[in-house]
């Protein structure tokens, strides 16, 4: 039997950006607020003296443990889905801050037509664009609706960026300028500007300059120290949770956090979310939170295993074709962040520094920038060239057919070190009917709970978006005059490996609750007092990172949830929309 404590006005699973900021926002309110995360409790002074490699990058210390928890993968509906064992081949954060705290920093808003995708396609394209299978849908809110969010979230994060030359319109630049470029990020920048493009600095949440924000936190100036990505910073000179979004809600009084608490089932009675069950996982007490709103704000995996653990929303099938719970799994993997590697004789640089989001990009080649009726696809994506900084132990880059071992491979990889320089296409990610989240029949985790299945196959609109990325790529490469151009293939199938963190959908917005589980508000269709908030809600991915788009979101839900415990009922205007499913 849980013990069941003291109710409060909301809880909040999870405290990344999503948790995060809807904990801050409601807790500033004078709501009280519990906020559950299933990781330990960590302070700044627990990333001091993390440089190192072999235990952050190597051995993904940040990670989550998958002995008592993880996926099962298979690429078709027929297979049989086998769990995924090592950090390794999924990277899922965990901790206080969840994986905001190891994110590289590379900040991009989305763009308008991918808020509209399907409908902007056909009026453009004609419904035949849109290959059948393809389950594309708009999102229930335009980018103009989502622009004010995106302006909050930049400011709390305190972006340091300059405005995309090809972007939509925004109501003001970012709150700190660029970074200072480096030599190679200069010399992409110069060379795809004389080819007629469009670069500009990658936005970055590794600050030029020290910063507070509305909220009164302080972050500072980034060092270019390298340890960033798969690391938590230091100095305070990346924008995460622990720097911002989670002081503020302890500051007011109103928000308790407490970590070390695995939420395992949403509670409900009679349509309506009553509270959270979690097991403290020190000790295996499990507890009962008690609540007036359930906001659900952790990782897209964890938010739709538990809706579909607690029997909430109607699972997915992929034989019918209807359902909403685990519809449209998308995200960028494997096949994503394709390119090429240039080698130089006679060029120099300090890869050895570098930062998280140090780098130059372009979206000439993003959304709709550029006319599709001759190319085998829709949508598009961002090209970049990022300098994060090389490790030591595990950068090592020779050109293709240098043996693994041995003395050309000694003299290669010592000529090439600080010679070589990669950029890589960042690709939309189309949903199809036959990619999709549910629970596996067979593998249970440490509770005897039933582990998520992922459903995830390629198609050749995949393949056919790579192989264009790889293509531009490999020009902008030898334009900026590399001796040697190694470029990436292409999978034909998906191998199993979860790279990169940014896996998404299965509790997707939507304006027709026949195909979408959340309204624009994140705001569940079947409960309205239950709010699902994070990269779970997207229908389909954009051409550049996430995160973002995430803290835009975030914001909009914790708006909602107000709205909500002032008002009640349903935030947003149901409408039926027509999809090629």
């Amino acid at each position: 039997m849980a013990k069941k404590l003291k109710k409060v006005d909301v809880v909040v699973v999870g405290s990344g950006w999503a948790g995060g900021v809807v904990s801050a926002e409601l807790a500033k309110a004078g709501y009280q607020v519990v906020t559950l995360e299933r990781g330990k409790k960590q302070e700044r002074q627990d990333y001091i003296g993390v440089k190192d490699e072999l235990r952050y990058t190597d051995r993904y210390e940040m990670m989550q443990n998958l002995s008592p928890e993880t996926i099962t993968s298979r690429v078709k509906i027929e297979d049989t889905a086998l769990p995924v064992r090592t950090r390794a081949e999924m990277m899922a954060g965990t901790d206080l801050g969840g994986g905001s705290v190891h994110w590289a920093g590379a900040t991009y808003r989305w763009r308008a037509i991918d808020f509209e995708l399907r409908s902007k396609t056909i009026e453009r394209y004609g419904k035949e664009k849109i290959p059948e299978g393809m389950t594309i849908q708009d999102w229930g809110i335009t980018y103009d609706e989502m622009e004010p969010y995106y302006d909050k979230w930049e400011k709390t994060a305190g972006i340091s960026g300059e405005p995309d030359p090809l972007g939509d319109k925004r109501s003001n630049d970012y709150p700190n300028p660029p970074m200072l470029a480096s030599p190679a990020v200069k010399l992409f920048k110069e060379t795809t500007k004389r080819m007629g493009y469009h670069p500009f600095q990658v936005a970055s949440g590794n600050l030029s300059q020290a910063y507070t924000n509305p909220d009164g936190e302080k972050l500072n100036a980034c060092m270019f120290c390298s340890y960033c990505t798969m690391y938590g910073c230091d100095f305070t000179a990346k924008s995460d949770p622990l720097a911002t979004v989670i002081p503020t809600a302890r500051k007011t009084g109103n928000c308790e956090i407490r970590t070390n608490s695995l939420v395992r089932r949403v509670l409900h009675k009679d349509g309506k979310a009553t509270g959270v069950m979690f097991t403290d996982t020190r000790t295996g007490i499990e507890y009962e939170q008690p609540a007036d709103v359930v906001v659900l704000g952790a990782f897209s995996f964890t938010n739709n295993r538990l809706l579909m653990l607690s029997d909430i929303g109607t699972q997915y099938d992929p034989t019918t074709r209807k359902g909403t719970i685990g519809r449209n799994f998308n995200g960028q993997f494997n096949i994503t962040f394709l390119g090429a590697r240039g080698y130089f004789e006679k060029k120099k640089f300090n890869l050895y520094m570098g930062a998280g989001a140090l780098g130059g990009t372009m979206s000439d080649f993003a959304g709709d920038n550029f006319d599709h009726s001759d190319v085998d696809f829709i949508n598009g994506g961002g090209i970049e060239m990022r300098q994060y900084g090389d490790g030591a132990i595990s950068t090592n880059h020779v050109p293709k057919g240098t043996p693994k071992w041995g003395p050309e491979f000694k003299k290669n990889s010592i000529h090439y070190a600080n010679r070589s320089l990669v950029a890589w296409y960042t690709p939309a990610v189309m949903s199809w009917w036959h990619n999709y989240l549910d629970l596996d029949p067979t593998y249970k985790d440490e509770y005897g709970d039933p582990l998520l299945r992922v459903t995830n196959r390629y198609t050749d609109h995949d393949r056919n978006m790579a192989k264009f990325g790889i293509e531009k790529c490999s020009e902008i490469m030898k334009e900026m005059g590399a001796d040697i151009i190694d470029e990436d293939e292409v999978p034909q199938e998906f191998d199993h490996i979860y790279s990169g963190g940014h896996y998404a959908g299965g509790i997707i917005m939507g304006a027709d609750p026949e195909t979408s589980a959340v309204n624009n508000y994140l705001q569940m269709w079947e409960m309205d007092n239950l709010f699902v908030v994070g990269g779970s809600a997207f229908p389909q991915f954009g051409g550049h990172h996430p995160t973002s788009t995430i803290g835009a979101l975030s914001y909009r839900a914790a708006e909602g949830v107000e709205k909500y415990l002032k008002e009640g009922g349903q935030l947003a205007e149901a409408k039926q929309a027509t999809l090629n499913a």
